[in-house]
């Protein structure tokens, strides 16, 4: 069943937090991962990862890159899902 967009920030949030140990209230949408979250390369893979198991989409490499605000990646879900 797919997910509202603001179930999958929640549950994005969940993962960052599990990774990072940052604060899910700090996982907004017009945040940077690496910018304003400061997720390495490594840390943002394993999220990648996570978000792939919890939300039962793929998310391929060549996509990933593409994924820099929390918004890209919960739209980018939010697609795969349907």
């Amino acid at each position: 069943m797919a997910q509202s967009e603001q179930e999958i920030l929640e549950g994005l949030a969940e993962i960052v937090n599990e990774e990072t140990g940052l604060d899910t209230a700090s996982v907004e949408m017009d945040k940077s991962f690496t910018e304003d979250l400061d997720i390495d390369s490594l840390s943002m893979m394993t999220i990648v990862v996570n978000a792939e198991e919890k939300f039962g989409v793929r998310i391929p490499d060549s996509e990933v890159k593409n994924l820099k605000t929390v918004r890209d990646a919960v739209t980018y879900i939010n697609g795969a899902q349907s």
